[in-house]
């Protein structure tokens, strides 16, 4: 397994450990920075895919779209 697909999945459990944090989170501040670091960790994790299949061209104009997304809400 390569390093890139380990950093996929460190990603990808980074996200996991972020929903937690909104699921369970005490206030809503906890909530917010975890909706934050899920949305964060989705376009890392959207490029990283992208690299691993080798159209990381065509991944990228989906993070970014994702990303203003993210940022809008």
């Amino acid at each position: 397994m390569s390093f890139l697909a380990w950093i996929t999945i460190a990603v990808a459990l980074s996200l996991v450990i972020a929903l937690v944090r909104v699921l369970k989170g005490p206030t809503v501040y906890d909530r917010m920075v975890g909706v934050g670091m899920a949305g964060t960790n989705t376009v890392i994790l959207i490029c990283l895919v992208g690299h691993l299949y080798g159209r990381l061209d065509m991944f990228v104009d989906i993070a970014i779209a994702y990303a203003m997304l993210n940022l809008s809400l």
